[in-house]
């Protein structure tokens, strides 16, 4: 055979060859963002300290294809000095549910879900917390998953965390990590205060059931609450009917507050902010709930609300608060210094 009837034979070898790498990877790019995994929610942190990182993750996935599991791409380390785990939920197009696993520092490949960069997952209200739907909780949203956690039969109307004689207002601040994880653990860290030092500490949660009957929980300090008991639990839409019973349930009773919000023996928290120069975030609600023992007594820190506004910068606490009917007083603290009022 010559070398001129060769190179004819070589050229459409190598043109057939091009042809089929092309429709392969046509082929594989319709497969990366319409394969059989549709996302419901992701989660990042342990077991113990989670939070939903849903609608962020949406926002990476527009941006690339592949994206790598970091503490400072969710914004937050929720579990500090462990090593942390991304789960996604998702649901197959034949309705089986999976849950997928990223360690700390490894690559999710988007390629394996549908709809990946186009954003349309995770909008189904679908939310179980860490472990995902339980045996018997299924039915509800999204064919099959139902309201795991937020489905209980008790609806909360306050709670409180102290002694008898020594306790304060923490609904607020139970809102925020009930909305971030289905069980929390009760420590003094937790509500940025210890309203009773050196006295072993309880939260009280009033609640009332389907029926109108009242019932208090208690959980002692070190103990794990599990929020699927509670209606609403993770949703966050409770606590604000305004009741306030104290800490024996009763209004009107000696150490209650009698239910005037941000108002406690005095002591009145007008507004409050925290942060530097235009990166500033409103904590009013978080120094009510702190100040509702009478006065206000905090170490300024980002573990105190929950998230750091202006990374990298020395942040300032400024509160707004009046005394009785006296006039407007401001008082400020840095970021590591006390805080104390009045």
């Amino acid at each position: 055979m010559t070398a001129s009837r060769i190179d004819p034979m070589r050229r459409v070898a190598r043109w057939l060859l091009l042809m089929l790498a092309l429709v392969s990877g046509a082929s594989a790019w319709a497969r990366g963002d319409d394969d059989n995994w549709q996302v419901l929610h992701a989660r990042y942190g342990t077991a113990d300290r989670n939070m939903d990182v849903t609608g962020r993750l949406k926002e990476l996935a527009r941006r690339d294809e592949r994206v790598r599991v970091t503490n400072g791409l969710f914004g937050n380390d929720p579990a500090i000095g462990q090593v942390k785990v991304l789960r996604i939920y998702a649901r197959s197009r034949s309705g089986e549910n999976r849950t997928f696993e990223y360690r700390e520092g490894s690559i999710i490949d988007g390629a394996i879900f549908t709809d990946w960069r186009g954003g349309g997952w995770g909008q189904n209200g679908w939310d179980h917390g860490w472990d995902g739907p339980r045996p018997g909780h299924g039915g509800g949203n999204g064919g099959g998953y139902g309201n795991n956690g937020d489905d209980g039969g008790w609806q909360i109307l306050q709670a409180r965390y102290g002694t008898s004689d020594r306790n304060m207002d923490v609904t607020g601040r139970l809102k925020e990590l009930a909305r971030s994880d289905e069980r929390v653990r009760v420590r003094n860290e937790l509500f940025g205060n210890d309203p009773a030092v050196g006295q072993t500490k309880m939260l009280r949660i009033f609640a009332r059931g389907r029926n109108g009957e009242q019932r208090t929980f208690e959980f002692k300090e070190g103990s794990w609450i599990d929020g699927s008991q509670f209606t609403g639990w993770g949703r966050g839409n409770w606590g604000d009917s305004g009741w306030n019973g104290g800490w024996d349930g009763r209004p009107g009773r000696p150490g209650n507050d009698g239910g005037r919000p941000g108002y406690d023996q005095g002591l009145n928290i007008v507004r409050a902010t925290y942060g530097t120069g235009l990166r500033q975030m409103d904590v009013t609600q978080r120094i009510r709930d702190l100040s509702r023992s009478g006065r206000l007594d905090v170490r300024v820190s980002n573990d105190l609300f929950g998230r750091d506004p202006a990374t990298g910068s020395r942040k300032l606490l400024q509160v707004t608060y009046t005394q009785g009917r006296s006039e407007e007083r401001q008082s400020q603290a840095w970021e590591g210094d006390q805080l104390r009022l009045p």
